[in-house]
């Protein structure tokens, strides 16, 4: 355990500057890719754009040799915020691991995109993937925070359309709940460096635009039916508000008959996999998610 790192991080987080007002979107959108730019880049990876379905796309590929095994990566951000590029060292971390190559597909952001035009857009790409003839047996969805819901999310629309499952979800941190209602919104706040529920609530309303949260694809977490979902890997921090977005997913997977783990690390951030190189804790949970994905991506056997 490293706690040093994990105290340095936690109090570098809380020593960003606090504005006075809430910031504008386009603020929320410039902070973020600023504080994304300072995470790590693995070498070792060739970055390429790409289009997939309707939307831009980075392709991301180990610059050696690669395996047969596509990641199609969502990136984390509210649904208001990020972008591929926000998200490379979680995809060129995963590629460099596994071996994959990643799609990290640049969905449509809300308030302008409100709910559900993220999700139509994972959906499409998806499809898009299909449809150029990858083996559904060898694409897993990845993502983080927002991004982790789309994990699910998209995997309960694709079904709705008739697409055959993808064969794993990995998300780190994933939102998954928008009624907001664990115990983690009250029991954590404060410890959380992120979040607070009236940030989330901010967000949410931008993302959802007046729409009911007690949804299937806004609310998985209360009300997903999860019958037929391929194995899944939720990754969180015992630091997170999101906390029990996480453990009422697992429990949800296992009433549902689907083979899932949970894996909760102590006194760590939301997203804390993107500390690569500099929290121990978060090249620990990579490897565990490449060894994860490596188990489950067979092309061929779908």
């Amino acid at each position: 355990m490293s706690r040093a790192q994990r105290a340095k991080i936690d109090a570098m987080l809380r020593d960003q500057p606090q504005p006075e007002s809430p910031p504008s979107v386009e603020q929320m959108r410039a902070g973020f890719a600023t504080m994304m730019a300072a995470m790590t880049v693995p070498d070792g990876i060739e970055t390429t754009e790409t289009v997939l379905g309707s939307r831009r796309a980075l392709l991301v590929e180990p610059a050696g040799r690669s395996r047969a095994g596509t990641i199609l990566y969502f990136h984390g951000g509210s649904y208001i915020v990020g972008s591929p590029e926000t998200a490379l060292s979680l995809t060129g971390n995963l590629v460099t691991r596994t071996g994959f190559r990643a799609l990290s597909l640049d969905y449509r952001l809300a308030p302008e995109h409100p709910f559900p035009a993220a999700i139509d857009d994972a959906v499409a790409a998806y499809r898009a993937l299909l449809d150029a003839g990858v083996d559904p047996a060898s694409i897993a969805f990845a993502g983080d925070s927002a991004g982790g819901g789309l994990t699910v999310t998209t995997c309960l629309s694709a079904r709705a359309a008739g697409l055959p499952a993808p064969a794993a979800i990995v998300a780190f941190s994933p939102g998954l709940d928008g009624t907001r209602t664990g115990e983690s919104m009250d029991t954590k706040a404060g410890i959380d460096p992120f979040f607070t529920r009236e940030g989330l609530q901010r967000t949410g309303a931008m993302y959802l635009a007046g729409q009911d949260p007690r949804h299937e694809l806004v609310s998985p977490a209360q009300i997903g039916d999860l019958a037929g979902f391929p194995p899944m890997l939720l990754q969180v921090g015992t630091n997170e508000i999101l906390l029990d977005d996480s453990t009422r997913m697992a429990a949800r997977a296992r009433e549902a008959g689907v083979d899932v783990i949970l894996d909760v690390t102590a006194d760590v951030p939301h997203v804390f996999q993107a500390f690569t190189g500099i929290l121990d804790e978060a090249d620990h949970a990579l490897d565990r998610a490449a060894l994860f994905l490596t188990q489950h991506v067979h092309p061929g056997e779908s």
